[in-house]
Order: structure tokens, then sequence, then C-alpha cells
């Protein structure tokens, strides 16, 4: 049996790839608060950073968890970094920012990926585990970081 062809394969870039699009939605419209310029499916460094605001996807450590009837969930930890630019008040625009992201995540649980091969499955929960911010220590730049934890 080929990897792709498991039933328990790790299906991390292909979540965070949907996680992407998802947030690639932030355009300022409707009820969100921000236009987002990019959305990068890695987690990037601060001199890499060019236009704002933008966030940034780091796929973290998975764990499992062995239910009966040979049941396995996945447990992804998502990082999910902001970054804005404001002279005016850098903590209300990041605020802003992260209060998309997090309704991102809310209105689109369970998250629907293509996984490696072309199937199209469903996460089973999105829980947002923190939000943090640099409490405009950086100003006139400011970072979020929301961290969550994808179930599949």
């Amino acid at each position: 049996m080929s990897a792709q062809g498991r039933t328990y394969s790790t299906r991390r870039r292909a979540i965070v790839g949907a996680v992407k699009t998802l947030l690639e939605t932030i355009n300022g419209t409707g009820s969100f608060r921000t236009n987002v310029a990019e959305v990068a499916s890695r987690l990037k460094f601060w001199d890499e950073v060019v236009d704002f605001p933008t966030i940034h996807i780091g796929a973290g450590g998975e764990t499992r968890e062995y239910a009966s009837g040979n049941h396995r969930f996945r447990f992804l930890q998502l990082t999910i970094r902001c970054y804005v630019q404001d002279e005016d008040d850098v903590i209300l625009s990041l605020e802003k920012l992260l209060e998309d992201v997090e309704s991102v995540l809310e209105d689109n649980d369970p998250i629907s990926y293509t996984d490696g091969d072309g199937n199209t499955q469903s996460t089973a929960q999105t829980t947002i585990l923190s939000i943090d911010t640099d409490e405009g220590v950086l100003e006139p730049l400011g970072v979020g970081e929301i961290v969550a934890e994808i179930r599949y």
C-alpha cells in the first residue's frame, strides 16, 4: 500500500493550503475589517515581510489520539502570525486583523480540503488555543499570533 493511499496519513500541507485559501478572502468588504495584502503558507522572518497587513501560517506539532474501532484522530497545531503597520493606532489595526482571522476560522469549521489523492476531505474541529500580540512594542509595526488546533 502506498503512503498516499493510507487512511490515516498526515494531511498537513493540504490543511495549511485550505486555511491559506480561506484567509485570502479577508478583503475589507462585508464583515471584514481589514484587507490583507499577502497570505503565505509558511512562517517568514520579519525581513521578508514587505506588504502589510500580511498573514503567515506555520504547521506545528501533530499528535494522534487512538480510539476504539481502530479510529484515529490527528491534531495539527497551526501558528497564524499576523503583521500590520500603522502610524496612528497599531494595536487597533492588529486587533481588527486578528478578529478577521478568528472569524474566518470559526465561520469555516469544519474546513474542507483536498488530500494528496485528490479526494475532498473535511476536518472535524478547529479550536483556537491562544491569541497573543506584541501590545505595541514594535510600533508602528505590530505582530500578533493565533495558535489553533485542527482535529481531523
